[in-house]
């Protein structure tokens, strides 16, 4: 993944829970959203920038989001942004790794696409990919990604990105791998090992 791919889906690995955003307007939007008629409430940026200038939001604010944000950027500070990018690289590299160890495919057509965010893991026709997140989800309590749309029940998808580990992707996958067994998916080998292999070549 690009460097300025890895920039702009910085949002997805920052550490942090979902709910939150950071919006900004344009001089011509703020000018538009004056002479506008619709109502709103949430949306109307002449309270909410009148309350910021004292330093205020106007409404209730999610406070414990912004108290995450603010642990999430120290968390981001402190092992350097760059290092969080070449962890997200590592982690799905061993991943990919124990998914052609299972004999199963990635999701991607070409490897320029690959993402560090999650990886996609196809499963043979014959098997629902469904049932096998939920044998996971009854027996390790992890819940894998579905497949969305057209690829419902054909693929489940492992993230790894955030605050996430060495240890903590070797658990993952030693759940998904002991999940394949027990949905009954034949695999070709350890994609564990495979994994653990390339977590300590570096």
């Amino acid at each position: 993944m690009g460097r300025r791919r890895d920039r702009r889906r910085l949002a997805e690995g920052a550490h942090a829970a979902a709910g939150m955003s950071f919006n900004a307007i344009s001089a011509k939007a703020l000018e538009r959203s004056r002479t506008a008629t619709m109502p709103r409430t949430f949306w109307d940026w002449g309270p909410m920038l009148a309350a910021n200038e004292r330093g205020f939001f106007p409404y209730t604010p999610n406070t414990n989001l912004m108290y995450g944000l603010k642990e999430a950027l120290r968390l981001l500070h402190d092992e350097g942004l760059e290092n969080v990018f070449a962890r997200h690289t590592r982690h799905a590299e061993a991943t990919r790794a124990a998914v052609r160890a299972w004999g199963l495919e990635v999701l991607a057509l070409d490897e320029r696409e690959y993402s560090s965010a999650l990886t996609a893991v196809l499963v043979p026709d014959d098997v629902d990919a469904d049932k096998v997140r939920a044998v996971i989800l009854d027996r390790f309590d992890m819940s894998l990604g579905a497949g969305l749309g057209r690829l419902a029940g054909r693929i489940f998808r492992i993230g790894h990105l955030g605050a996430f580990n060495d240890l903590t992707l070797a658990g993952t996958l030693a759940g998904v791998q002991m999940g394949l067994g027990l949905a009954g998916v034949p695999v070709a080998g350890s994609g564990l090992d495979a994994a653990l292999e390339r977590l300590q070549t570096d």
